[in-house]
């Protein structure tokens, strides 16, 4: 059995729809379709909530009799057997009323993460209507009967393949299953989700739990580029990386492909395959144990990344402190993503600044604390360029002319990381494309 998951761009249009069960009716082995909402629906959902939470229902109400809409005109274009359209109109229609009926109630978190379901709970349900007006055999696998995560946000990897199993027993005459991607169930049963991006994450994860042949990722871009494509006018897809080339880069910035999705997929060895849903015969991108070659593989670029330098004339003498900074980071449950010491300073970087008024106050008392906003990582990533040749002479040639905040490097063999300006962004990756690739 194999997982194949199709993100908002692939669904967007009717007719990619369409496209989509020509190329899933085509399979040989049973699969798990994984799709995302229609693209631009996550969106809105999330400006409905925002403005519910605001008290500004009027706005709201317009914001989801326009999504109401485009629903409907979807609809139009998806099926044309009158059982069918009747079908899909009733499923609109039931979610938009759930929409329209939490206008009249008090706003609250767990009811955010009901509207955020809606988007992937409507385009699961309208695909398997144009299955079934296409005679195709399938069942619906409801996410949220087997997709759950722990009080910590981390998935239940157990419970989902033991629930996902008895879910697919039921069914065991079909070959075609459609599920949500992104939605869950949290550990008080309360509707969530994996966070934007999280459809790969739920896809790699359903490929952990039923061990998958193989996990494919449809997106709109042949494979994983060397370069993001929309900055760079040069890039090419890279035909195969390591399952540790593909969690650098995607953590550290390449938009295809969400960083926690690599994770189930490495544990239980399933291959990753990222393809264009507008080109299926292109080869796009393999993740897998092996890395295929040795040398840069791709540069990426992470963004609103903050600095924080910590500066301690204490530093050399006094035992525990780089621990004692660290948990205050524990303590809010914030990430660093690069450090830098010396005898007297702590230089770190974090991306989430949710709770960075409190963090920079327990720091205060370790010495005098320095903020630099609107930072960018640049990380070059390939297999084992620590210990390429000239590597770090042919890096920093191509970006003389640039400020360096920060370097990170030898912390893994596959990564070399960069602190810059936001500004410089651009035209860091364009000179790394020409220096490091000849592009």
């Amino acid at each position: 059995m194999k997982v194949m998951k199709f993100g908002g761009t692939s669904v967007g249009k009717p007719e990619r729809m369409h496209h989509i069960v020509s190329l899933v009716s085509k399979e040989t082995e049973p699969v798990i379709v994984v799709l995302s909402a229609l693209s631009g629906t996550t969106n809105a959902l999330v400006e409905i909530g925002e403005l519910i939470a605001k008290g500004d229902r009027h706005a709201a109400k317009l914001a989801i009799d326009k999504l109401e809409k485009h629903y409907h005109a979807f609809i139009k274009d998806l099926v044309k057997d009158k059982k069918a359209v009747d079908k899909a109109k009733a499923i609109v229609a039931e979610h938009f009323e759930f929409l329209n009926i939490i206008l009249k109630i008090s706003f609250s978190e767990s009811l955010n993460k009901d509207i955020l379901a809606q988007g992937e709970l409507l385009s699961t349900k309208l695909f398997c209507v144009y299955l079934e007006e296409q005679g195709i055999e399938h069942a619906l696998l409801p996410a949220l009967e087997f997709m759950s995560i722990d009080h910590y946000d981390e998935p239940q990897i157990g419970s989902i393949k033991v629930k996902l199993s008895q879910l697919l027993k039921q069914h065991k005459a079909k070959k075609i299953f459609v599920t949500q991607g992104y939605i869950c169930k949290n550990s008080r049963g309360e509707v969530d989700n994996l966070k934007r991006g999280g459809s790969d994450y739920s896809a790699s994860l359903i490929a952990a739990a039923i061990n998958a042949s193989v996990c494919e990722i449809w997106t709109d871009i042949d494979g994983m580029h060397n370069n993001d494509p929309r900055i760079v006018k040069k890039t090419v897809p890279i035909e195969q990386m390591s399952f540790e080339e593909a969690a650098e880069l995607a953590y550290f910035g390449a938009k295809i492909l969400h960083p926690a999705s690599i994770w189930p997929a490495q544990q239980y060895k399933i291959p990753v395959k990222l393809l264009n849903t507008m080109q299926p015969k292109a080869r796009g991108t393999l993740i897998t144990e092996k890395a295929g070659s040795v040398g840069v593989k791709a540069v990426a670029a992470k963004d609103n990344i903050i600095a924080i330098r910590i500066k301690s004339s204490r530093m050399l003498l006094a035992y525990g402190f780089l621990r004692k900074i660290f948990e205050v980071f524990e303590k809010y449950r914030t990430p660093i993503d690069m450090i830098t010491t010396s005898e007297v300073a702590v230089s770190l970087t974090i991306d989430n600044s949710t709770h960075l008024k409190e963090i920079l106050k327990e720091l205060e008392p370790f010495g005098t604390i320095e903020v630099d906003k609107n930072q960018v990582i640049i990380s070059v990533v390939g297999n084992e360029i620590s210990k390429t040749e000239a590597m770090v002479k042919k890096l920093f040639g191509s970006i003389m002319n640039i400020p360096v905040r920060m370097v990170s490097y030898g912390g893994s063999p596959h990564n070399i990381s960069l602190l810059v300006p936001a500004e410089y962004k651009n035209q860091i990756l364009q000179q790394l494309n020409k220096g490091m690739f000849g592009l």
